[in-house]
């Protein structure tokens, strides 16, 4: 996840022109084609095409992207222009500004969006394949580098016994104590389901963890007509219902939506750099700035206020190994020529 980088005055004044021409933009051939301009919202994304929901009456349109437009991902809020012929494709003509937005980084392609407006992050961990507090420290700086809350769900919690589950409890007590939201939910008895039903009305969530924490179950437990909207998206994107690299944005019953995207479950953080990534330890923050070297790698520098209060025990120690792991993979994990 990258945050977008700043626009000059110049570069701004230039958007601003671009997005008011496309607006009063009245071609002759599309005045006879497409039908006026309405606010909507892209639930779906495939290709050079999506489709997006009017937001006045939630009718879906399928839809070309114009040319002068960067990207157009999953969640995004849009100014479009159905096609007034039934069967043909409208356009979107501008993508509003996002308040958030979720990226990640490619090999080939540099950094990539993948979803945009969302303001919660479920971040799944479980008993099995292997319950892993570093996969969840990795996760939550990548929150916090998006600046999006998250909410930590530890599945399969039906595999433990007592004294199992007060291990687990207890090594997730550092996270409490930061004030992250923690749910222990079990897709099998169905205990914590209703929480996590709670903590998504009103919100527009994505799930993220790594293969085999039941993701998809908890999405099927939460929203029993999973498949079935799926499955609708799927075939007015004329991909088949049976796709699955397509993005989509599925609503709650009661408020609140989801958006389900291969890109968004797993993804790395060799794009973020080591300053990033210590802020992304809420609890570093207050010492950062501090050290006796501005140049400090939190790691064996002397002089250092993170290691120092580690050794206090001001920060937990199994946070602070959690940063040196990720720092150490960086070097390892980042292509030797990528885009920006």
């Amino acid at each position: 996840m990258a945050k977008r980088p700043k626009l000059s005055k110049k570069q701004k004044r230039q958007v601003s022109e671009n997005r008011n021409r496309r607006l009063s933009y009245t071609d002759a051939k599309d005045a006879k084609d497409l039908g006026p301009q309405h606010n909507g919202r892209v639930i779906s994304r495939f290709g050079k095409h999506a489709i997006v929901e009017n937001e006045t009456d939630r009718t879906q349109h399928k839809c070309f992207i114009r040319r002068t437009i960067d990207s157009v991902v999953c969640g995004d809020l849009v100014i479009f222009r159905p096609s007034e012929n039934q069967g043909q494709r409208g356009i979107i003509e501008v993508v509003k500004t996002r308040h958030t937005v979720l990226t990640r980084p490619d090999y080939y392609d540099g950094i990539k969006p993948i979803a945009a407006n969302v303001n919660q992050i479920i971040i799944v961990s479980s008993i099995l394949p292997a319950f892993s507090t570093h996969i969840i420290d990795r996760y939550l700086v990548a929150c916090e580098d998006a600046e999006i809350p998250p909410v930590i769900a530890i599945n399969k919690i039906e595999l433990l016994d007592e004294d199992s589950f007060d291990d687990v409890s207890s090594q997730m007590q550092d996270y409490v104590d930061l004030g992250y939201p923690v749910h222990y939910v079990s897709c099998k008895s169905g205990q914590g389901i209703e929480d996590i039903k709670q903590r998504l009305l009103g919100k527009t969530s994505v799930f993220v963890g790594q293969s085999g924490v039941g993701k998809s179950s908890l999405v099927n437990q939460i929203l029993p007509d999973a498949d079935e909207a799926i499955g609708e998206v799927s075939s007015n994107s004329g991909l088949g219902q049976h796709t699955t690299t397509a993005a989509k944005l599925i609503h709650f019953e009661n408020g609140g939506e989801l958006i389900d995207s291969p890109g968004v479950r797993e993804f790395g953080l060799w794009h973020i750099d080591e300053e990033r990534i210590a802020r992304g330890f809420i609890e570093f923050r207050e010492y950062l700035g501090g050290c006796k070297f501005k140049d400090c790698k939190h790691i064996n520098d002397p002089g250092c206020l993170i290691t120092e209060a580690v050794e206090k025990g001001a920060i937990s120690y199994e946070r602070y190994y959690s940063f040196v792991k990720i720092i150490e993979s960086l070097a390892t994990s980042r292509p030797t020529n990528t885009k920006n």
